[in-house]
């Protein structure tokens, strides 16, 4: 295997791969995006994907990046700079491996419908966060309002760890109007409630439904739910963030499932 080293910001190839780390647009038209490390590399090729390109930065241990495209026949290597690898990745100390990848397209789970509905959720870590959270707990959709930041963002895709790549999505979703065709409870978690999450029926079909980071659900959406629950929270905090709310419900659904 011989890897094909550039050195300069004019090569075509890291033109698209730039465009790839820098913008949601670039990726919705090529429907690719750029995986960060060994392990979303791994996830991905679990999950079945090839990928398309391989990109090392020159300071990578040459052992390791053949033993990586050993198990993808199919893709062009590279080796890039560390400066211009640098431009590429999502944080500030480089894995040292991307992967250029087609987006994965999960099929319907045949379950108990369990969704994770998603509303202008725009921190990309807490968004990877959720889907890594509703695929643990055996989710079988994600649904996200136009108004979320890119799951395939090189950042969502950290946080998710592989959930993006067996996890169904329906993204820029009028969430009001999903919520009227779905055929079971839509449960909205929000402050102010005196309605616990742990007092409600989770067994059958079921959408939890979370907010903004910081303005949580609009007036629109928790009208669309079948009812407002909260987290019962006895401790002096006014409130838990996003991601772990969701968390709690997603896994009170999966105890009251397994009882």
């Amino acid at each position: 295997m011989t890897e094909t080293p550039i050195s300069s910001r004019d090569n075509s190839l890291f033109k698209r791969l730039k465009k790839l780390s820098e913008s949601a647009r670039a990726r919705r038209g090529a429907q690719m995006t750029l995986l960060d490390g060994e392990h979303l590399l791994a996830a991905y090729l679990d999950a079945g994907g090839q990928p398309h390109t391989l990109v090392s930065a020159s300071s990578f241990d040459v052992g390791r990046f053949r033993a990586l495209a050993g198990r993808c026949p199919h893709a062009k290597t590279i080796v890039l700079t560390d400066a211009l690898f640098a431009e590429l990745t999502p944080v500030a100390t480089p894995t040292g491996v991307l992967s250029e990848a087609a987006w994965l397209m999960p099929p319907p789970i045949n379950a108990t419908p369990l969704v994770l509905v998603l509303e202008d959720i725009q921190d990309p870590g807490n968004l990877g966060s959720m889907l890594r959270t509703g695929a643990a707990a055996g989710a079988t959709l994600a649904v996200l309002s136009k108004g979320c930041h890119d799951p395939w963002s090189p950042k969502a895709l950290r946080g998710g760890q592989g959930a993006q790549f067996v996890l169904p999505l329906e993204c820029g979703v009028d969430i009001p109007a999903w919520c009227a065709l779905f055929e079971g409870q839509s449960l909205a978690l929000a402050l102010g409630e005196d309605r616990s999450v742990f007092a409600r029926d989770l067994t059958g079909p079921l959408a939890i439904i979370v907010g903004n980071e910081g303005g949580g659900l609009s007036h629109k959406v928790r009208a669309a739910a079948t009812a407002t629950v909260q987290i019962p929270m006895p401790g002096k905090m006014e409130s838990l963030n996003a991601s772990v709310a969701l968390a709690i419900a997603m896994f009170e659904t999966v105890r009251q499932r397994s009882g």
